[in-house]
């Protein structure tokens, strides 16, 4: 176990740092933990609401083109104006079916020489966004390289794996000043920005708990599957791991709904988790038919089950869970609770006091009184597109990637942006740090170096700007 714990500390980047430099509350040593996120960093410039050129085509360059990777190829070329210019994958064989795929309209170039192919695609001058869909240890890597080098990334979450990751996508985005979305795609789900509109509009009243989640029973559809992730990259993060490893789906719904980053921001995080009831007895299980399984049996496999507390600078809490092991039902934005009322999914339903949920015909009421113009109005693309699909729509398009396509055509501030993502991200190495020390409280970096003070939101709910982008 000691040994875990100092290949963990090295890993997440806190190694030499000790238990009281990393955040334990009340250390005479908080002066180290600060110096270790940065304190004395000051911002070269702030990218919240920063509004690049606009693009009238963004020509793209995808990496990693797996299960994942090979449907955001499919769902970026569904979109108006969006040219894929290269695609890059280890394996040619990937390459080429994603580019066969969509080869009635796009004839991107291929990267596939090798596992530092991509540096070539980034370094093209014709590319304007890299998508960056491979294994999680690599997306900090690949984003700041392409930053860089001209480029705006998108990268699937998480998009870094230590603290030293999350500041080093801060410093390349505001010294390039290119944009960092995460793909977080629960904030931009009708499901959920109907209820940001709502805590916008003060229904909650004030704020003081919200919470979201992580779970999904992937156990044997994705950790064990033989053929789903490259070299078994899912199944090996999950070993000699303790923590939150997957975040931003539960918990960007929440930063946007209490304004973290812009009003308000995280203070400190206490996080436990459970033994593994699960894994090993299954990969032990599994390694007794197959011998493919057999170097990962006798591994420490991540607990079924973490639950993360935060506190913020303004009081209020949130709770994170992740459990993507155990045969629950699926669940990531859950709970918003206020002083004049609490909004809970699963099923979906709200409360203004402690005498019950309103009836159905009330809550209806309310949703469609709070569906926000941008839910409405990627609802009337949709619609359209499937009136005069012609043949260019590849995949069923998300809204947060049409959103992030029609704002860098028309010029406008992304809608989660680097200190998001790294915030987000953050998460994943504090909690192995909390849980590893018997959950202690670890302080929370500030990546935006003081401005959420003043920071304006940038989740456009009203779609004051833009909107203009058809689905094709």
């Amino acid at each position: 176990m000691k040994n875990n714990r100092r290949d963990f500390l090295k890993k997440s980047g806190l190694a030499g740092l000790g238990m009281a430099g990393m955040g334990l509350m009340g250390s005479k040593k908080d002066s180290d933990n600060r110096d270790a996120f940065k304190s004395d960093y000051r911002q070269r410039f702030n990218m919240r609401g920063y509004a690049a050129p606009a693009l009238d085509v963004v020509r793209v360059g995808v990496m990693g083109l797996g299960n994942r990777g090979s449907g955001t190829v499919l769902r970026l070329a569904s979109i108006e104006g969006v040219e894929i210019k290269a695609l890059c994958d280890v394996r040619p064989e990937k390459a080429q079916e994603s580019a066969d795929a969509i080869s009635d309209h796009h004839s991107p170039d291929l990267y596939t020489d090798g596992p530092d192919a991509w540096k070539k695609m980034c370094e093209r001058d014709d590319i304007d966004l890299i998508a960056i869909v491979t294994p999680w240890e690599r997306h900090t890597e690949q984003a700041v390289f392409a930053m860089e080098h001209d480029k705006h990334v998108q990268i699937e979450l998480p998009a870094a794996q230590t603290i030293e990751q999350c500041w080093e996508l801060v410093e390349a985005s505001e010294r390039t000043r290119k944009h960092c979305l995460q793909v977080s795609r629960s904030s931009h789900r009708n499901d959920t920005a109907f209820v940001l509109k709502m805590a916008r509009e003060g229904v909650f009243g004030d704020i003081i708990h919200a919470e979201g989640h992580y779970i999904h029973d992937l156990l044997m559809s994705h950790i064990l599957n033989k053929s789903m992730f490259y070299d078994q990259w899912r199944l090996r993060d999950n070993l000699n791991r303790q923590g939150n490893l997957y975040p931003p789906h539960g918990l960007m719904p929440i930063v946007q709904m209490l304004d973290i980053n812009s009003g308000d921001k995280m203070e400190y995080l206490v996080s436990v988790s459970s033994n593994d009831f699960m894994a090993a007895d299954k990969i032990q299980e599994l390694a007794e038919e197959d011998d493919f399984y057999k170097e990962f049996v006798g591994k420490e496999y991540r607990g079924n089950m973490n639950t993360t507390i935060i506190k913020t600078h303004l009081g209020r809490t949130i709770m994170l869970q992740h459990d993507v092991t155990s045969p629950r039902p699926g669940a990531r934005f859950s709970l918003i609770s206020g002083t004049e009322g609490i909004y809970a999914m699963s099923p979906s339903r709200f409360a203004y006091s402690h005498d019950g949920w309103v009836d159905q015909e009330e809550l209806s009421a309310l949703i469609e009184k709070y569906t926000p113009k941008l839910t409405a109005r990627f609802r009337e693309l949709q619609e359209a597109s499937q009136r005069e699909r012609q043949s260019r729509g590849y995949a069923q398009v998300a809204p947060i990637d049409w959103r992030m396509i029609d704002c860098l055509r028309n010029g406008l501030p992304m809608e989660m942006d680097v200190y998001d993502a790294a915030l987000s991200t953050s998460i994943v190495p504090l909690t192995e740090w909390s849980v590893s020390n018997r959950s202690n409280p670890v302080l929370i970096p500030d990546f935006t170096s003081g401005s959420w003070k003043t920071n304006p939101r940038i989740m456009d709910v009203d779609l004051t700007h833009g909107g203009n982008t058809r689905i094709l």
